[in-house]
């Protein structure tokens, strides 16, 4: 009986799951395919598919046969996929229950909206233009964050969405140590070097087939990959063999192949699921650190790697012909190059986390109203000048260029440091347990990294908390701000030779 009410269970999930994918569908073609003018039907119609799929996840019966299978999952083996499936789903219905099904497809209704909006706002610089679709967005989430209960800061509630366990008190402890620590470094950095970041021009359609080239040494196949175009690159898909990625291009530098290895990581994730898991809340990330830790560790720890740029230097230089004058080392110097600047995407590695940073606290700030929001480009300016000591021309480089907002994801912004931090705990662990690695990217190989990844991390999808996750991987649960600071001094300090460690 216990097996028949499972296989329920399981069969109205996939139902649910395929709504979900169908909805991520429509906003893959709302940012990378969709005329302007298709922004309003659009918007409806992700209400809709929003709505249905949390009804029908929300309904009396999906928890009738969660309560009905507790016991049976509990008599399973912990790692089962049946006693994961009900442990995690449980949660998530739990959840899910206490939002209204009107009030969570306005949510999507909103965010469709918006994004349009935010794209002429940011193309026009025209922040006043943007406020009143955030003002939207903003009582939304409080709207949503009063479904629950605030043990401590309403600031949890959002966070949890995207890091389930993690608190703020926590991500402000982690904080407060990243600024203790980078803020410095980028300081002794800038005392040994006052040289400037050469400008290019760099051919787009060079860019786009060496794109291609690394993408594809990575793992990115045609029969399960798309990489498009878009104005704020994401990863997207339908399932474990539709992946979606998206970028943009730069005529000046080459962020733009950074973003695109930023994605595959994201997409890589996602391909590398156990194919059980389809059409289960299991079959993605654990969590949107774990995620972000598998964007930053393809875009940095391998992209900007000097093993990485051994092998593919020169077939830069052969598409790049500017770049012949170039050896790899300084190559390698110029992708490192420490400077803060205004556009989070195009940061380096010793100031990205201060973009983070700003982004959290201003979050907080706007959920408890603690200034008018006609003045968040004021704000948005005051703090990074504080942090990163530029001033902002504008607001589209300012508090216009990101596309979360706009989306009402509040709560996201966080999650990328604390990728940044899990991506060195796992590098730790991933080069003690294959010592050749870097070897393998010289020799344009990284298979070793793949499978080691899909072995420890990937294949397992949600099947654990995040927490449990990283225990499992690196043998501590707690997100640990200290290898990651190790790393970026140890590569600093090899490339401006400054000291390695602190005294």
């Amino acid at each position: 009986m216990s097996q028949a009410k499972f296989d329920e269970l399981k069969g109205r999930l996939a139902e649910i799951m395929d709504l979900a994918k169908t909805a991520a569908l429509l906003g893959w073609d709302q940012h990378v395919m969709m005329p302007p003018k298709g922004a309003t039907i659009r918007a409806e119609q992700m209400a809709t598919v929003g709505r249905i799929a949390h009804t029908k996840f929300t309904a009396p019966e999906v928890g009738r046969l969660l309560d009905d299978l507790r016991d049976w999952g509990a008599q399973q083996e912990y790692d089962s996929f049946e006693a994961s499936l009900i442990r995690v789903v449980s949660r998530d219905w739990d959840k899910a229950r206490r939002v209204p099904a009107d009030l969570r497809a306005e949510m999507s209704r909103s965010a469709s909206l918006a994004n349009p909006v935010w794209v002429e706002a940011r193309k026009n610089d025209d922040f006043a233009s943007f406020l009143p679709v955030l003002r939207k967005n903003l009582d939304l989430r409080k709207q949503y964050i009063d479904c629950f209960e605030v043990k401590d800061e309403p600031y949890d509630i959002v966070l949890d969405d995207y890091e389930r366990d993690m608190t703020t008190k926590q991500v402000r402890r982690i904080f407060d140590y990243l600024k203790e620590h980078q803020a410095p470094l980028v300081k002794e950095v800038a005392a040994q070097s006052d040289e400037e970041l050469p400008t290019h021009d760099f051919g787009l359609v060079a860019q786009k087939v060496f794109e291609h080239e690394v993408v594809r040494a990575f793992g990115f196949t045609d029969d399960a990959w798309r990489l498009d175009p878009t104005v704020h690159p994401f990863a997207s898909g339908t399932g474990i063999t539709d992946i979606r990625i998206t970028t943009r291009y730069f005529t000046e530098h080459m962020g733009g192949l950074f973003g695109t290895m930023h994605e595959f990581g994201h997409g890589l994730y996602e391909r590398q699921v156990d194919d059980r898991l389809e059409r289960t809340p299991l079959a993605r990330g654990v969590s949107l650190g774990m995620h972000e830790s598998q964007s930053r560790m393809w875009e940095n720890l391998v992209g900007r790697s000097l093993p990485f740029w051994r092998r593919f230097f020169p077939r830069l230089q052969e598409l790049q012909p500017e770049l012949a004058p170039y050896d790899v080392e300084q190559w390698y110097r110029e992708v490192n190059f420490v400077q803060p600047s205004l556009i989070r995407v195009e940061a380096d590695e010793a100031t990205y986390n201060l973009h983070i940073i700003l982004r959290f606290e201003l979050e907080q700030a706007m959920l408890g109203d603690e200034f008018p929001l006609e003045q968040l480009p004021e704000e948005w300016n005051r703090r990074t000048y504080e942090y990163l000591g530029i001033d902002v021309p504008n607001d589209r480089e300012g508090v216009l260029q990101d596309v979360h907002w706009s989306g009402g994801s509040i709560g996201y912004f966080p999650t990328y440091a604390l990728g940044n931090l899990i991506s060195a705990q796992l590098w730790e662990k991933i080069n003690a347990d294959v010592p050749d690695l870097e070897s393998s990217f010289e020799a344009g190989e990284f298979g070793p990294l793949r499978d080691w990844l899909r072995e420890h991390l990937h294949r397992h999808g949600r099947k654990f908390t995040p927490g449990e996750t990283l225990e499992r991987v690196v043998g501590t649960s707690e997100i640990d701000p200290e290898p990651y600071v190790r790393y970026l001094r140890g590569k600093l300090a090899d490339i401006y030779g400054i000291a390695a460690t602190v005294a």
